[in-house]
């Protein structure tokens, strides 16, 4: 297999990357308490990973209200952006590009994870009936239960929130980041404004699919103000059957999800930013995204776009040679094996994740995943001369 096309390198925005492949944005609960402040283990996780082309961090909450996970960390305090300095010179001392994804749940969290215990803000008072958040007793613990049910967000407090990640953003390139990257995906809070099955509000910012996209529009202009449209991208996780109806991203499944998204993406080339990210379903039985829609959103979006979601090599090549991407992430692959690009470029095998280790804990299963280098030099290192 010749992949030698996905080390080409690439334009994005204003930036210059070394080759197409992406490390994307993975939650891994590790931020210091309390506080919730990147630290030195963040540092030396995404330095080993540099070798990527691009980067994004982890989902990274915009105010305190928008936090749906335990650990997780946020990009609103002095603090917060101290620790994410720390990771952006480790990051950019290998050579890295990285951004920082800008980070908003919604109604997907829990009183527990709320500041004073309140309930969660979303478009509209309706709660998800299925999923379970990460509380501090352990994944999936964290059952969102009726007390749980969001309250609606005034259309004063929207604009307000539109303001919270323009500062976000502002915090994010203080500490250093190349860009930002707005999760509007997986079901969390500008997804859920996105759709109608969890935005039923009657003002500027609900009813038809244009309203429904509103604040999106006007989080994505005010982000650009701060950071500039060339730095900017915009994650969403379109998916068009239903298999699993517990996993189907947070609830979210759009009535005609192939409108939703190509008509986003329209409005997104208006405004000019560099790239947009698609979060693939990635479980076993997951639906594959039609060639109809990639090839839509290709003609509806003229920046990059980045392809996520059960990536092989082999997947990313026909992508690539169809047209349809650019740039193509490899998420849990990329957790267990931190120089995953050379691994590609020589056809070497890759580690396997372990899943005990993927949320909290320590640096096992986080910072002690073995380099092929690392591996070999292990494997022939001389035994120990014994001692008599």
């Amino acid at each position: 297999m010749n992949t030698e096309s996905l080390f080409e390198s690439i334009r994005l925005g204003d930036l210059t990357l070394n080759n197409r492949i992406v490390l994307p944005p993975l939650t891994r609960s590790r931020s210091t308490q309390p506080g919730n402040i990147p630290n030195d283990m963040m540092a030396t996780y995404y330095a080993q990973r540099a070798s990527a082309g691009f980067m994004v961090s982890e989902g990274t909450q915009v105010e305190p209200r928008g936090q749906g996970y335990a650990w997780t960390p946020g990009i609103s305090t002095p603090e917060q952006v101290e620790g994410w300095k720390k990771v952006t010179e480790a990051v950019h001392a290998q050579g890295g590009t990285i951004f920082c994804q800008l980070w908003h749940v919604g109604r997907i969290s829990h009183r527990s994870l709320q500041p004073e215990r309140a309930a969660p803000v979303a478009p509209s008072a309706i709660r998800n009936e299925t999923v379970k958040v990460f509380v501090e007793t352990g994944p999936g613990e964290g059952m969102i239960t009726d007390s749980d049910e969001p309250r609606a967000l005034s259309t004063d407090e929207v604009g307000e929130m539109v303001e919270l990640y323009a500062r976000a953003a502002r915090n994010a390139m203080e500490a250093g980041f190349d860009g930002v990257e707005i999760h509007s995906a997986n079901g969390y809070l500008v997804n859920q404004f996105i759709s109608e099955h969890s935005n039923h509000r009657t003002d500027q910012y609900g009813g038809s699919l244009r309203n429904r996209l509103r604040f999106l529009e006007e989080i994505v202009d005010a982000v650009s103000q701060e950071v500039g449209a060339n730095r900017l991208g915009v994650r969403f996780s379109p998916l068009f059957e239903s298999t699993d109806e517990e996993r189907v991203y947070l609830g979210l499944v759009e009535s005609d999800p192939h409108e939703t998204y190509v008509e986003a993406a329209r409005m997104l080339d208006s405004q000019g930013i560099a790239y947009i990210s698609i979060a693939e379903a990635d479980w076993d039985n997951a639906p594959e995204l039609p060639d109809s829609f990639c090839q839509e959103l290709r003609d509806a979006f003229s920046g990059a776009l980045i392809f996520a979601g059960r990536y092989t090599p082999e997947k990313a090549l026909r992508m690539l040679e169809a047209g349809y991407g650019e740039l193509f992430a490899f998420g849990k692959p990329f957790i267990a094996n931190p120089d995953l690009p050379h691994r590609i470029r020589h056809e070497l095998p890759w580690n396997k994740v372990d899943p005990a280790t993927m949320y909290g804990g320590s640096a096992h299963g986080y910072t002690d995943y073995l380099t092929y280098a690392q591996q070999q030099a292990q494997q022939h290192a001389p035994e120990p001369e014994s001692v008599s």
